[in-house]
């Protein structure tokens, strides 16, 4: 996969879209299933949404796979070593993604949420917690976000927003498809 950055100089992956809402106490992870090399759709039903440890957290990723599984893997550790709080199993993921030698080479962003935050993870060592509880992270994320802003004000189910924006996202971004999956805590 590709990539760039965007104005907030936060790495944008060419070749998938994740969208987190947080709304009304429910919060919503969704996913297109699209996995793309180059031009070529090599995969049309990836599951780049899950749930991890015992179920209450939820994450989706964008980058390369096999990174954001050694990510997914990391941060359940971090979890049970923190007794599930979510907050401080993060920082403490991006202490090590930052500084860490193998896991500073990883190539993926993630957004994680449980039922108190919702989370864009980086390998800048960045843990953010975004404003108006939505987040959008690969190279639809951007049509994505300003899709569930405009929701926003019009629609209280989270995951209605998040549906909505990624099939906009879809209809733009030539890298994400319809195939959506979706988690909520």
């Amino acid at each position: 996969m590709n990539q760039s950055s965007d104005s907030h100089g936060l790495i944008q992956w060419h070749g998938t879209t994740i969208i987190g809402v947080k709304k009304g106490g429910k919060t919503v992870i969704a996913g297109d299933g699209q996995v793309s090399m180059g031009n070529t759709v090599m995969k049309p039903n990836a599951r780049k949404v899950r749930r991890l440890g015992d179920g209450s957290v939820i994450a989706g990723f964008a980058g390369a796979t096999a990174d954001a599984f050694t990510l997914f893997e990391r941060l359940e550790k971090k979890l049970e070593a923190h007794r599930g709080q979510l907050m401080r199993a993060a920082v403490e993921l991006a202490k090590d993604w930052r500084t860490d030698k193998y896991l500073r080479n990883l190539e993926a962003l993630m957004i994680v949420a449980d039922k108190d935050v919702l989370l864009i993870l980086t390998g800048n060592g960045d843990v953010l917690e975004p404003e108006e509880g939505i987040a959008a992270i690969g190279s639809g994320g951007n049509y994505a976000l300003s899709a569930a802003k405009a929701l926003t004000d019009y629609e209280d189910d989270p995951e209605k927003i998040a549906r909505r924006a990624m099939a906009v996202a879809a209809d733009v971004c030539v890298f994400t498809n319809d195939r959506v999956t979706v988690e909520a805590i």
